[in-house]
């Protein structure tokens, strides 16, 4: 009986949030207003949730510069081939430009570097570098790369440490390159350090690997699937369709819904759709630049549930998605709920059964996903149907997005 009271109550609680969702709703579309809006799905205690109608203060918020540092770091066990310059070259400025591309001129990460090698007091095997690193292990070689570092760096000065490993020492495992957010910092100095990225890439390394590794030191998730044991397709979530999906993507510039939880796009840019019916839409690309006050539509959000909702955005060929072979009208679940690796973000498939880019997509599969003029798809969830009616000679897309 407990257990059936609990589940009557939260199916309440569910019914009581859709009720005041609704009772919202003035006009069929409605524009999101105030900060966030009725679409703007909470945050949960999920890691790197997906909601985005509060910010979590433990994560940088990216407005403005972030300034970090490189050190470079070798070991007894191997001598450097590349030298730090080459290896700063590898990541920057092109990180730098990804993000403010991504932002719209409203977030850049400016990278410092000394120039030097800091030698580690073990050798790299000793350290026992993978993907899934023993905690004890990691600990040990964080504080030994400090200590390495100390005197030499001023960490109070910055706000993200990379730590990059000679790639060509024996120990290092390319595969293991990964954020540490640190619930209880590294004081160095009378500095706290909280986050850094430790960096084991080959040279040259990963096309994107810095900006998805900073994307997680943002409170972005993890949107590939990691199948059990390691067999099977890592990419059936989202595709090439956004960098924390994979970095290898054709299509890296971050989902919509990730440029409004970061603040790049507002409510102003998103059309909030509550009710039944439908109207017309006109979207701009999400990759075009904007102009100072540009108010114009960059992504549709249909509400589903009290953690979920249908997200509609076009994307082209242009800016971070240069290498994309198919344009169109994305469309995408997300959920407030979900945790990172556990895929919050769902990719609707407009083309179920086909595939694009055979040899360059990370998966052929979704590489088509996007809806061009005149196609359409329904997501069975709430029953929302979008439907592409054409596309304007400056690039923006027509669409019709409504509640069957």
């Amino acid at each position: 009986m407990g257990v059936e009271r609990s589940g009557l109550r939260r199916l309440w609680a569910v019914l009581t949030c859709l009720c005041a969702i609704a009772a919202t709703l003035v006009a069929n579309p409605a524009r999101a207003v105030g900060p966030g809006g009725p679409c703007a799905l909470p945050r949960s205690d999920a890691h790197h949730s997906e909601g985005l109608d509060t910010w979590n203060p433990s994560y940088p918020r990216p407005l403005g510069r972030l300034d970090a540092v490189m050190v470079f770091l070798s070991f007894p066990d191997s001598r450097p081939v590349a030298t730090p310059a080459q290896l700063m070259a590898d990541h920057f400025p092109g990180t730098s430009r990804f993000f403010e591309r991504a932002s719209y001129g409203r977030f850049s990460v400016r990278a410092h570097s000394v120039d030097r090698w800091f030698r580690m007091p073990r050798p790299s095997t000793a350290y026992r570098i993978q993907r899934d690193w023993d905690g004890e292990l990691r600990t040990a070689y964080l504080r030994d790369a400090i200590t390495a570092a100390r005197g030499a760096v001023d960490f109070g000065r910055y706000g993200l440490v990379y730590l990059v490993a000679d790639p060509d020492a024996p120990g290092v495992d390319s595969d293991a390159t990964k954020v540490v957010n640190l619930e209880r910092p590294l004081e160095v100095d009378g500095a706290e350090l909280r986050r850094v990225v430790t960096v084991f890439e080959h040279h040259p390394p990963d096309r994107n690997v810095l900006a998805h590794e900073t994307g997680h030191v943002l409170d972005l998730p993890d949107l590939y699937h990691r199948p059990s044991e390691g067999k099977g397709d890592w990419d059936t979530h989202v595709g090439d369709w956004d960098l924390m999906g994979s970095q290898f993507g054709l299509a890296a510039d971050p989902f919509g819904w990730h440029k409004w939880k970061l603040g790049w796009l507002d409510a102003r840019q998103v059309d909030c759709v509550l009710g039944r019916g439908g109207a017309v839409h006109t979207i701009q690309p999400l990759e075009a630049p904007m102009r100072p006050g540009d108010t114009r539509t960059r992504l549709v959000v249909a509400r589903t549930g009290a953690a979920s909702a249908v997200v509609v955005e076009a994307r082209t060929a242009t800016g971070n998605d240069a290498a994309t072979c198919t344009e169109g009208v994305l469309v995408y679940r997300v959920d407030s709920e979900t945790p990172s690796g556990g895929g919050p973000v769902q990719v609707v498939d407009g083309h179920p059964g086909t595939l694009a880019c055979p040899g360059e997509a990370v998966y052929p599969p979704l590489a088509d996903a996007p809806l061009g003029v005149g196609e359409s798809l329904t997501v069975a969830e709430g029953g929302i149907r979008v439907a592409v009616r054409g596309r304007a000679a400056d690039g923006a897309w027509t669409v019709r997005v409504s509640r069957e």
